[in-house]
């Protein structure tokens, strides 16, 4: 098949998040603590299971019963913690998203970002790693009003002109993404993702370094037979 882009989800699957979750979490929560509006343990492996929605969907799951205010306050506290993790180099991008990111732009692809992740955040990922090298253009959920990922690809897709692409992430939402905009989806088994949700994808990977067998492009062209 051949191919216009490939369009890759960033927590989870170009960026271990994993790294800095936690500790931004914990940081969140405790602000709560402080001032006598939260008990108990920091509800990470809720925020684990649901690890690629929008966040003001992660906030109505792990504050239900607060306010609209202090889920934006300390969403805005979280999404601080976070850059500041990234900027103190405590993330890392997985193995092998570089070569992969290079191997691509070498054939000619464009290279996109679609997140569900807030434009500043998704920002400073791009700046400490220099992403910008390959990818063409990192596009973020906040710029949908309808906070749907299948949207946000569909924006990609016309705004850049591409018939014909792959999304690749761990979540429904980025497999989902893809059936709806008659792209391939290509799941990833990272740390993330359940297995309920990549068996509905066309293809599923351990690695993005996989990504060069799945799609074996012939030298100097921006085509690719897919094995899927």
């Amino acid at each position: 098949m051949e191919l216009d882009a490939m369009i890759f989800d960033m927590d989870g699957t170009l960026f271990q998040t994993n790294q800095i979750l936690e500790m931004s979490l914990e940081d969140a929560f405790e602000s709560l603590r402080s001032i006598g509006m939260w008990e108990g343990k920091t509800p990470i492996g809720k925020y684990r299971e649901i690890m690629g929605v929008p966040l003001p969907k992660v906030w109505e799951v792990l504050l239900p019963d607060h306010s609209e205010d202090v889920r934006r306050n300390i969403n805005d506290y979280f999404q601080k913690r976070l850059i500041e993790n990234i900027q103190q180099g405590n993330g890392a991008l997985y193995p092998h998203v570089i070569e992969v990111l290079t191997f691509l732009k070498q054939k000619q692809l464009k290279l996109f970002i679609a997140s569900n992740g807030l434009s500043a955040y998704l920002h400073a990922i791009v700046h400490h790693f220099r992403l910008d090298r390959w990818v063409d253009e990192t596009f973020s959920i906040d710029q949908i009003q309808s906070l749907h990922k299948s949207d946000l690809v569909e924006m990609i897709l016309v705004k850049h002109s591409i018939n014909k692409a792959a999304v690749i992430g761990d979540r429904l939402s980025d497999i989902k993404a893809a059936k709806d905009n008659g792209l391939i989806s290509v799941g990833c088994r990272f740390d993330f993702s359940q297995e309920e949700e990549l068996v509905k994808a066309d293809a599923v990977v351990n690695d993005l370094g996989e990504l060069k067998k799945l799609f074996p492009f012939r030298d100097g062209v921006n085509t690719a037979d897919a094995t899927i």
